[in-house]
């Protein structure tokens, strides 16, 4: 998913009614602020979409439905891997590749178990190419079951085969993202980065651009620093922004993806916060977190003249 400009690619949630089922017109509509606040593209069935918790149908159903709704506006992107034999993974990242979508992403920590070498990774890496036929992948670093990050050398070597377009990188070490980024010019690849205490660095480094948990609170904001963030007339607000979000960085991940869904209702968004993961409880002391948070953030779009989307 390379592109000139960077991009912003929000990694979904998935909206659930009480009852516990997919909430498919609350899905719509979360689709459509994403496209509302000027995303790159689209990371569905991913963690913060709940993805362990979905059926195989689930997810395949979620994906359609929100390729349907942005009907060729941006790329959209789906994990398909989720364990067990190669084979199978290569199965299901077929099924995935169906709906149409840009990419399948392949979870790293699921191609092999957590004391497995680099080079048993590598091999069940190659192997699940030569099943897909040439379906694009991408690779996503997710800290569920556990955290496997790529070598900037694993990459290079992967990325070689023209077969990865992207990466979402959660190494949190921005040398290690330069020397990723050195070792993959040249091809059809973008790295996009989760951290984003050091966003505004990582964007200046190379990266593609930013796939984070706080698109899911304010994406416009994302996308604004995504367009902004070596802009000269604006080094002092792109300061403010990066220092808003380092400070807001507990409040955020703190029982996600319920706190980002109190947000979403708190801006107008008809969404539940039912979520089937157990991330703690929702006490009164995080709901006035969460509430703090969305008035400074009211403040921060009225001080710099950013359009709400909701």
């Amino acid at each position: 998913m390379e592109n000139s400009q960077k991009g912003f690619i929000p990694v979904m949630l998935t909206p659930f009614s009480n009852n516990g089922n997919i909430d498919y017109p609350a899905l719509t509509q979360l689709t459509e602020v994403y496209l509302q606040a000027g995303a790159a593209g689209l990371f569905a069935n991913c963690l913060s979409s709940e993805m362990f918790e979905l059926t195989d149908e689930e997810r395949v159903q979620a994906i359609k439905h929100v390729i349907n709704v942005v009907a060729g506006e941006v790329p959209v992107i789906a994990t398909g891997t989720f364990g067990g034999p190669i084979t199978k993974q290569a199965d299901f990242v077929k099924s995935v590749n169906d709906t149409g979508v840009e990419a399948v992403i392949a979870i790293t920590s699921l191609l092999a178990d957590e004391n497995d070498s680099d080079e048993v990774f590598n091999a069940n890496v190659f192997d699940l190419l030569s099943q897909t036929d040439n379906i694009p992948l991408g690779f996503y670093e997710c800290p569920v079951p556990y955290k496997r990050v790529l070598k900037p050398s694993q990459l290079q070597q992967f990325v070689a085969t023209d077969r990865l377009i992207y990466h979402k990188d959660t190494s949190l070490d921005l040398n290690q993202i330069k020397e990723k980024l050195a070792l993959t010019q040249g091809h059809k690849f973008g790295l996009y980065d989760a951290y984003m205490v050091h966003a505004v660095e990582s964007l200046k480094a190379g990266s593609a651009g930013l796939s984070c948990i706080q698109g899911n609170y304010f994406p416009e904001l994302i996308v604004w620093l995504c367009d902004h963030y070596n802009d000269e007339s604006l080094v002092e607000e792109v300061d403010v922004v990066q220092q808003f979000i380092i400070d807001n960085m507990d409040v955020m991940h703190n029982v996600y993806p319920i706190v980002s869904k109190y947000f979403l209702q708190k801006r107008g968004l008809n969404i539940s916060t039912y979520t089937r993961r157990e991330v703690g409880l929702f006490t009164p002391q995080v709901i006035k977190e969460v509430e703090s948070l969305f008035k400074d953030y009211t403040a921060l779009l009225n001080d710099f003249n950013i359009k709400v989307i909701i």
